[in-house]
């Protein structure tokens, strides 16, 4: 038998990080487990272990997620994986359900994930909960549809100005969209704007857009540079560019998408509502290919309905289903105009399980959708156009980085 606990120290850390190690290349060396630890503390790492041995790990990053309205302390589930030798044994069961214990003894009412396979986290309550996909934007097709007033000046700044100027900026753009991450100092020095001798050959520049000298839009990007039959075919990578204002963030675009010597310019993460799609004249050109970003698990039902904002509408009860967290069992009465939510006897308009409502949580997946999938029942008339007038929001969440 194994037992599943948090790391004792950075030996046991290291190698409960090192059972995803096995799979991806290189494993963690020491310099990165350094680094790790000031973001992913040891209490936030749990280790199977097995007759003294360590065969999976999984982590869990301590940090406030937006949320229609407002943000709400979130864990943020990385670093899972079991050793190939013990796969099918249910350790990766037992790490799961470990963590979300802890989480909910913490006063996390949400946890949330990038899934390195889509089958795997849905057993675990964890439901789809925004979309993303790749943009590439050819130079011959990089030209806006309305002409662009010039906004500010735009200079290159040093790691050290960019961790000062660019966290107002971000915080500014995470007010308004949910699914993004709060960042500590930490996980601004060591993961945005690091910079490891290892990527020295193309590494990370930092422009920031400024305004009558006030700081407005940033950007974080790399190129690599190449010629093809003599003529440049170097492309430009955006790690993440962001405005305060529409004004501004159309200025950092249109100051990436005219550095020269770039064939083209590629963007990761970009959420279906991203400006390109109708700042660029031709956006289809940019061949976008959508798929699942962010996973959300309710793991506080009441407390994590209760902490976002709704729309207009009367009260709607769910009745849920969870097998992993029995405390969310049951009905829950969401009453928009608090919001409030909280356990009832009435009788259900919606029957549903977790990852369905985890799914809709941040208002990228309709009622309708979860309906459609037969990911739901309506059990009263009219119900999931309640819903979907309650859950909608706009801007779509927007998860920029992959944890």
């Amino acid at each position: 038998m194994f037992e599943v606990r948090p790391v004792a120290d950075q030996d046991e850390y290291g190698r409960a990080i090192g059972a995803i190690g096995q799979y991806f290349n290189p494993p963690p060396g020491e310099e990165m487990l350094a680094r790790f630890v000031r973001t992913l503390p040891h209490e936030r790492m749990h280790a199977a272990i097995e007759d003294g041995q360590i065969v999976g790990g999984a982590g869990a990053f301590p940090f406030e997620l937006s949320v229609p309205g407002g943000s709400l302390p979130c864990a943020g589930v990385t670093a899972v994986g079991v050793h190939p030798t013990h796969r099918r044994r249910g350790v990766l069961r037992a790490m799961m359900d470990e963590q979300l214990r802890d989480v909910h003894e913490r006063g996390e009412p949400i946890a949330a994930l990038f899934a390195s396979e889509e089958t795997i986290y849905g057993r675990f309550g964890y439901g789809i909960a925004s979309w993303a996909g790749d943009l590439r934007v050819p130079h011959e097709w990089d030209a806006f549809a309305e002409p662009l007033e010039p906004a500010g000046a735009t200079r290159f700044v040093t790691q050290e100005e960019a961790r000062e100027l660019f966290p107002p900026i971000y915080e500014a753009v995470r007010r308004q969209r949910p699914g993004m991450l709060s960042r500590s100092d930490a996980w601004w020095e060591l993961r945005t704007v690091y910079l490891p001798e290892s990527e020295s050959a193309a590494p990370l520049r930092f422009v920031v857009v400024e305004v009558d000298g006030e700081p407005q839009a940033y950007g974080i990007y790399r190129t690599q540079f190449s010629f093809d039959g003599g003529s440049a075919s170097s492309r430009l990578l955006v790690r993440e560019a962001f405005g305060a204002t529409p004004q501004a963030t159309a200025a950092i675009w249109r100051y990436l998408l005219d550095v020269d010597w770039m064939a083209a310019v590629e963007v990761s993460l970009a959420p279906p509502d991203h400006p390109l799609f109708l700042l660029l004249a031709r956006p289809r050109r940019m061949g976008y290919r959508m798929g699942d970003a962010l996973w959300v698990r309710l793991v506080d039902v009441g407390a994590a309905l209760a902490g976002r904002a709704y729309g207009e509408g009367e009260p709607l009860v769910f009745s849920v289903r969870d097998a992993v967290c029995p405390s969310n069992e049951g009905c829950w009465r969401l009453n928009a105009a608090g919001p409030e939510c909280e356990r009832t006897d009435e009788q259900p308009d919606l029957a549903l399980d977790v990852a369905a409502l985890g799914s809709a949580y941040l208002g990228a997946v309709s009622f309708n959708q979860l309906q459609a999938a037969l990911r739901l029942e309506e059990l009263r008339e009219g119900a999931i156009e309640r819903a979907d007038a309650l859950f909608a929001w706009r801007p779509l969440p927007w998860c920029t980085e992959i944890f």
